[in-house]
């Protein structure tokens, strides 16, 4: 039987896609991100899949593989930070999106044929195995420590998260090769739609129901595909942050219930859908408006800020649930020592985040290939 990858040349398909990534990404990690990448990260290859994943069914290269997987999971439970930024830095970005955009309607005819092992092959699957297994593990291991930050110290939490996605917008809006005019016109809308969105009244109480789970990880997931886009912050736009790692908490500690499983899986399989679905759209849009794209995610970043402003009164204090409480932005009535540190907590999360920008972008350059002739 002919390979299943007869017409397709993945090392082609990963070299032309490599380029335009690496001008529109730009890394959002955490400092244990950037010290763990020099264990586990290992540079781009353009081997063929089946030298790949020759190469991934070692013992060493899927334990690699799946320490990059948990750095990621890690940063992805952090709002403000994208897993698929520290993916690209620990060089294993480019290869997961030919994976994932191979999950296609010939990977099902070779499934429908029982052709396993290529279908195995063409999705690079022991890669992605060990990948997923290393996220999943990351976001168990600090899903715990979110939710308590969020639910007893809100205002300083916020603070971070501020100061981190402010920084994280100035980087997409940086990565705008020339700006014009269409461009500021689309930051606007970006800022204006995004500010509709967090103010509707349909996200202070969303629904809680299974078709809003599934929604909210079809959406979230993009962080994953696109640059410097924090999957917990959409979440936490959408008001479902909490309640994903609520979930995630008690199964981690042993409280394993049959509707949380359902929540769990129902959320799983949108994310899986928009992760399929993403990233064809995502090398359309960066193959044909980059700067369009940049634009807007940068408006939508900023005038997403509106939802973790850090100074907020519950106005549904008979609530005892968060998920379900109501938030109010309010303004400090005076200047006291919480507003200092509130400040200096924004301060220093914007300068984390673009620290470690100027850090890895170093670290990029001594380690950048050749132009291409």
């Amino acid at each position: 039987m002919e390979p299943a990858d007869k017409h397709e040349n993945p090392a082609t398909q990963l070299e032309d896609f490599r380029y335009p990534l690496r001008s529109a990404l730009q890394l959002t990690a955490s400092p244990g991100v950037i010290y763990m990448s020099a264990l586990v990260s290992e540079p781009p290859t353009t081997a063929e899949p089946s030298a790949k994943n020759s190469q991934s069914s070692s013992a060493p290269a899927r334990a690699r593989i799946a320490g990059c997987g948990f750095l990621m999971g890690a940063a992805d439970i952090v709002p403000g930070v994208s897993g698929g930024t520290v993916a690209l830095i620990l060089g294993v970005y480019e290869r997961l999106v030919i994976a994932i955009s191979r999950c296609d309607a010939t990977t099902l005819r070779l499934v429908i044929k029982r052709d396993f092992r290529g279908a195995a092959d063409r999705i690079d699957l022991p890669f992605v195995a060990a990948l997923g297994a290393g996220i999943l593990c990351g976001i168990a291991g600090l899903a715990s420590l979110m939710n308590f930050l969020l639910t007893h110290h809100r205002t300083p939490t916020f603070a971070a998260f501020s100061g981190m996605i402010l920084a994280s917008s100035l980087l997409v809006g940086k990565r705008i090769r020339r700006i014009e005019s269409a461009h500021i016109i689309l930051l606007v809308v970006g800022i204006a739609v995004a500010l509709r969105i967090v103010t509707l009244n349909a996200l202070q109480n969303p629904p809680d129901a299974h078709w809003y789970l599934f929604l909210c990880g079809t959406i979230g997931i993009t962080a994953m595909i696109l640059p410097g886009i924090s999957g917990a912050f959409i979440l936490l736009l959408l008001g479902q942050y909490h309640t994903i790692t609520e979930h995630i908490k008690g199964i981690v500690h042993g409280h394993i219930e049959l509707e949380v499983l359902i929540a769990l899986t129902v959320f799983a399989c949108g994310c899986l859908t928009g992760l399929i679905g993403f990233s064809r759209v995502l090398k359309w849009l960066l193959a044909t408006h980059h700067d369009g794209t940049m634009a807007v995610l940068c408006g939508f970043m900023m005038g997403s800020l509106y939802k973790l402003w850090p100074f907020q009164v519950d106005t549904t204090p008979e609530v005892e649930k968060i998920r379900h409480k109501i938030f109010e932005n309010v303004m400090p009535a005076s200047f006291d020592s919480q507003v200092l540190l509130t400040i200096v907590l924004a301060v220093a999360g914007c300068a984390m985040v673009l620290g470690l920008d100027w850090v890895s972008s170093r670290g990029a350059e001594s380690t950048t290939e050749p132009d291409r002739p």
